[in-house]
């Protein structure tokens, strides 16, 4: 390997999340950082570049898959463009999959924690302070996890987004399950606002479920009568989605009780 396609790598890695080089081998290097656990083993084939996932979360690869073509653990770009977007795209996932999101909280709250005086601590304010720190946390993971996009519409303006939580931050068992990327969604203001309200939800398959507690009138004027859904759905959204089901079922059920209430009060 060349002096300058050694630069070439190296270069394209520090740019794009991987700023180090842990190894140097005949034909490539592997790229580590210490912002996240990931590493990878970028080689160089003729013109070409092969990245190898050497380390890294469970999901990582399959995460991978759904936006370059690989196979087992293996990705094949043919430019350098190729290469430094499968980079990007490998360290904003390893930055969000779980449990990275976990760790970087407990950091953050612990550097926290030691600025407050002993008598706040374990009072109402040390609730707030583990409450905001927990939800930049959680926002970040998820504008690293889906891109800087809205998860339905695609929208990439980080002001109008919103990171929801599936499973409420309040009815979460664990700081896990509150900061698993995986317990919700990055939606637009608008669809946040409803489906944190359980007015919107999304069936098995991404598809967009709307409460019969939205009129059709403000339906179209909100745009739900498109055939919207998520830009993709991974497994390990299911038991969350299971939960938002659930609840968003409990709102039409109410709206139903509702409208029968005032029938029989004429």
């Amino acid at each position: 390997m060349s002096i300058l396609t050694r630069s070439l790598i190296a270069k394209s890695g520090y740019d794009c999340g991987f700023e180090y080089v842990t190894t140097e081998t005949d034909s490539g290097l592997i790229l580590a950082s210490a912002r996240h656990p990931a590493m990878l083993d970028v080689t160089i084939n003729g013109a070409a570049f092969t990245a190898r996932v050497v380390k890294g979360n469970a999901s990582l690869v399959s995460e991978l898959q759904r936006h370059f073509t690989g196979d087992q653990g293996c990705f094949h770009c043919q430019t350098i463009e190729q290469l430094r977007a499968l980079l990007r795209r490998a360290a904003e996932l390893a930055q969000s999959l779980p449990n990275q999101a976990k760790t970087d909280f407990d950091t953050a709250l612990a550097a926290e924690l030691d600025k407050l005086p002993d008598a706040i601590k374990g009072t109402e304010v040390e609730r707030m302070v583990r409450q905001r720190i927990g939800q930049q946390t959680f926002r970040a993971a998820m504008l690293d996890y889906w891109g800087g996009a809205c998860a339905v519409t695609g929208i990439a303006v980080p002001e109008v987004l919103r990171a929801s939580h599936a499973k409420p931050w309040a009815d979460c068992a664990s700081d896990t399950e509150r900061l698993d990327v995986f317990n919700g969604f990055l939606l637009s203001a608008t669809l946040d606002a409803l489906f944190d309200r359980f007015l919107i939800s999304f069936d098995g398959e991404g598809r967009l479920l709307v409460s019969d507690a939205i009129s059709e009138v403000d339906v179209n004027r909100l745009g739900l009568d498109e055939p919207l859904r998520l830009r993709w759905l991974a497994t390990e959204h299911e038991r969350y989605l299971d939960y938002h089901r659930a609840m968003h079922g409990e709102t039409a059920a109410q709206t139903m009780q509702q409208a029968t209430r005032k029938l029989f009060d004429k």
